[in-house]
């Protein structure tokens, strides 16, 4: 799925640089106060807390946005930025952590012009909300974000929905600000569910979209409220101008004193809603089932090719589907009914199909798996009459429907009577 992390994969050049710089600024964070102070040694009144968020990137892992804390010495000047959205490429066994749902990704610092002036550059938008917090608590922030950034507290396990850079940065808001935030979010319905969002953000690269979409289980189709869809930067941003907080003299005020676009967005936008998918594989759909049958009339052998593309293809997306479900943590594609759409079973129907080819009758064991298969697609179908959350795979039960029909049609018409069973 998605990476909301910024940072590219580091070569081995680039990893040494970027230790240098990093312990350059733990150096500078950490040094003991010298003639002029800075963000780590300030007076709590003297930081200015802000919430940056960066607009959506072109690559696929940016295409979810990403977000930082900012903090800022108002005396000295000096601005800091915190984020949570980095990872390596070469860290030890990363594709295959990868691949089991076990991503572990880093907490970050740089001084604020630098970290900014990177999106500037590459046409992302950069938006800064200052945040209403009394001098103690923007202490403790900076206490938390400095002992976050330490080597040995800069490491979590990520997770696309519940635990990437933006949620990190909630949770780090929230803490600060004594759990206030939590409750405030959660009373707010929110506006769509994690496989909406996840459509409507990656509809510019249309094949991983269709991808994930597949791959996304009911977990995905959940109701949220604010603070679950706050997982998403831009969220976020959003939904932070509807909490009010405290101030040191304890009458409400709202938390976002204000907001500035500091660099506006010069890519393209991701759409304000997800794209409908049934139409487009509705229609893939029928138009595949009609090639069938004409191929099956007028040239088997085509036919034949095309069912095993068919075949083989839901075969390997139910062997995908069921090894996400049984032998990884992406919880997210846990119980994902389109295996009764697309399954191993699939393969076993190769020969039958080539049988069909030449009119010859199939085996009982064939004719019993399309009888399965029809089975399991009725199922398939009737689940979304249950109450509660039902996984919202319309688009795929349109386009596995019209297919499996043909090819059940296909081998099971009215065969050659000499023919032997396969």
């Amino acid at each position: 799925m998605h990476s909301p992390g910024r940072t590219p994969a580091p070569t081995r050049l680039g990893r040494f640089i970027a230790s240098v710089a990093s312990l350059l600024l733990c150096c500078a964070l950490f040094w003991p106060a010298l003639a002029s102070a800075g963000v780590a040694n300030a007076p709590g009144s003297n930081l200015e807390v802000s919430l940056i968020t960066y607009g959506p990137g072109d690559t696929y892992w940016e295409r979810f946005g990403h977000d930082a804390i900012e903090l800022r010495d108002t005396v000295s000047g000096e601005a800091v930025t915190f984020n949570y959205g980095v990872f390596d490429f070469d860290e030890s066994g990363f594709l295959l952590n990868f691949a089991r749902g076990q991503m572990h990704y880093l907490m970050d610092a740089a001084p604020s012009d630098v970290d900014q002036h990177y999106y500037t550059e590459v046409g992302r938008s950069v938006t800064r909300q200052r945040l209403a917090f009394t001098a103690a608590q923007a202490a403790d922030m900076r206490d938390y974000l400095l002992w976050n950034l330490q080597p040995e507290n800069a490491r979590y396990d990520y997770d696309y929905y519940v635990r990437n850079c933006a949620t990190r940065v909630r949770d780090a808001l929230d803490k600060a600000l004594g759990g206030t935030l939590k409750p405030q979010l959660e009373a707010r319905p929110g506006g769509m569910t994690y496989r909406q969002q996840t459509a409507r953000l990656m509809s510019q690269q249309a094949w991983l979209m269709l991808i994930l979409d597949l791959g996304l289980g009911p977990y995905a189709d959940q109701p949220m409220n604010a603070w679950q869809e706050a997982f998403l930067p831009m969220e976020l941003q959003r939904e932070i101008n509807h909490v009010t907080v405290n101030n040191a003299e304890g009458r409400a005020q709202p938390l976002v004193l204000d907001e500035q676009l500091l660099s506006p967005n010069r890519l393209d936008a991701p759409p304000a809603t997800a794209p409908d998918l049934r139409l487009p594989l509705a229609l893939a759909a029928l138009l595949f089932a009609v090639l069938l049958l004409a191929t099956y009339r007028f040239a088997p052998l085509l036919y034949a090719l095309l069912g095993s593309l068919y075949l083989v293809l839901a075969g390997l997306v139910g062997v995908t589907l069921l090894i996400l479900w049984t032998l990884t943590t992406h919880h997210s594609a846990w119980g994902n009914v389109n295996l009764l759409l697309f399954n191993p079973l699939a393969f076993f129907l190769l020969p039958a199909l080539w049988r069909s080819r030449k009119r010859l009758s199939v085996s009982r064991f064939a004719t019993g798996l399309i009888a399965l298969q029809l089975l399991a697609v009725l199922v398939a179908c009737l689940l979304h009459l249950l109450p509660g959350v039902v996984q919202q795979n319309q688009p795929w039960l349109l386009l596995a429907l019209p297919v499996w029909l043909v090819m059940a049609w296909c081998m099971r018409r009215p065969q050659s009577v000499n023919a032997s069973a396969a």
